[in-house]
């Protein structure tokens, strides 16, 4: 195998395993990484799909237990029954609107500096939600407090197992807004769970769980449509990409579900902001070279 594309497949699964989970667009990255590695050609656009599989592997064997609850339960067991049934009600919108919209999208969007433009419009769109999140907290603990009469409160959904159909179809819709990229596909399913009332330990565990179908859909649809351009040779490559993803995606779900139980999600919309305004101020100034290749 070719020592540089080793390593580009390396730093691609790098970078797939530690953005797939944060709200900072896992696609936006790899897009953005690929054009500067040259390695974004059909079947470099091909592999960077493959390898979010890795990652979302790593959130099956993190909650293996949960799964195999799922699994087991299906036929007989109402929470089970329930948690499956939500998967796939916020499954369905974003593999409709996939389906119908991908290569108009990817022909216009899938660009270094479409992605940057929604790197700095998620961030601002991060920042409002956590303070809207944090007033929306206060005027609960007041309610609370001062147990005002005729006045009730929705309380905080704290656990997934609490979602309902409608809530998980709202988390759905909001996982459309993933399509562009740069947005975010955990950011949109996370920060879309804030404004409808589920904790950040809530929203941050089922955009786990609601990647495992979304990503493996579209690692098969991809596949499938891609397969008279792969061949056996291909093999070494998109191992080396997957394992890549699984080993730093396995890491970052850990850390982020410790994270997330005691700070919110501030970091992650400055650091967006911050990104996109280098990338457009490079394509400005021509210190990179970010038209389409």
């Amino acid at each position: 195998m070719d020592l540089a594309l080793l390593v580009k497949a390396i730093i691609l699964g790098v970078v797939e395993g530690l953005t797939e989970f944060l709200p900072i667009s896992s696609t936006g990255h790899l897009i953005l990484v690929g054009h500067l590695l040259n390695f974004n050609d059909e079947k470099g656009q091909v592999f960077e799909i493959f390898i979010q599989a890795g990652a979302i592997l790593a959130v099956c064997w993190e909650y293996r237990a949960r799964l195999v609850f799922a699994f087991r339960g299906i036929t007989n067991e109402p929470r089970a029954q329930r948690f499956v049934l939500n998967l796939f009600i916020a499954f369905l919108p974003l593999a409709i609107l996939g389906l119908l919209f991908s290569k108009q999208i990817k022909a216009v969007l899938f660009h270094p500096l479409p992605v940057a433009l929604a790197f700095i419009v998620g961030g601002f769109v991060i920042l409002f939600a956590e303070r809207w999140y944090k007033a929306r907290t206060k005027q609960e603990l007041l309610l609370l407090r001062d147990k005002a009469p005729g006045i009730v409160a929705r309380p905080m959904i704290a656990s997934v197992d609490d979602l309902t159909w409608r809530d998980a179809m709202k988390l759905g819709l909001a996982q459309c807004a993933a399509l562009i990229p740069g947005t975010s596909r955990s950011g949109a399913t996370i920060i879309g769970g804030l404004f409808f009332g589920l904790s950040r330990k809530c929203s941050t565990e089922f955009s786990f769980f609601l990647a495992i179908p979304t990503l493996f859909a579209a690692t098969a649809y991809t596949l499938w449509k891609a397969r008279a351009l792969l061949s056996n040779s291909d093999i070494p490559l998109f191992t080396v990409g997957f394992v890549a993803a699984f080993v730093t995606a396995f890491i970052v779900v850990r850390w982020l579900i410790r994270y997330v139980s005691t700070h919110d999600f501030t970091v992650f919309g400055w650091y967006r902001i911050v990104f996109g305004f280098v990338v457009l101020a490079t394509a400005y100034s021509g210190a990179v070279d970010w038209r389409p290749h």
